[in-house]
């Protein structure tokens, strides 16, 4: 069985909610149709664990980042070594526009506007993203 390893720096528990709910039902999805994928979440929601854990240890692996940038600690998840992980692995989901064109001038292409007022639509496009990494990564 192929297992997925998903980092997502979010700090909104709504979000958060919105993002595993689908997840769970594509990893679903994938159980049903034969291919054995399995999915594998980190989720933190200060940019000094990303710091402090993700950036200093070789041993975290990722296949897909979920990067929004304000954090619960008041920094920036900005802080993500993004040519280590791959901008190509990378989906930034920022709810303010500027945040997003930072992260694109960082290389990464996949970004997703963060909608408060529509979660789930939100939700369904980050899907979208993360199923096309999985394509490509096959």
């Amino acid at each position: 069985m192929e297992t997925i390893r998903i980092l997502i720096l979010e700090d909104d528990l709504e979000t958060l909610s919105f993002i595993l709910k689908k997840l769970h039902l594509l990893e679903e999805k994938l159980a049903r149709s034969g291919s054995l994928k399995d999915f594998s979440i980190v989720t933190l929601s200060e940019y000094t664990q990303v710091e402090d854990y993700i950036n200093k240890s070789e041993e975290f692996k990722f296949d897909i980042v979920l990067l929004d940038r304000d954090c619960k600690a008041g920094g920036s998840f900005h802080v993500l070594d993004v040519e280590r992980f791959g901008a190509d692995k990378i989906i930034s989901i920022s709810s303010i526009p500027d945040y997003n064109e930072e992260a694109k001038a960082r290389g990464i292409t996949r970004v997703v506007h963060k909608d408060f007022d529509n979660l789930d639509e939100f939700s369904n496009k980050v899907l979208s993203g993360i199923k096309e990494i999985i394509e490509q990564g096959r």
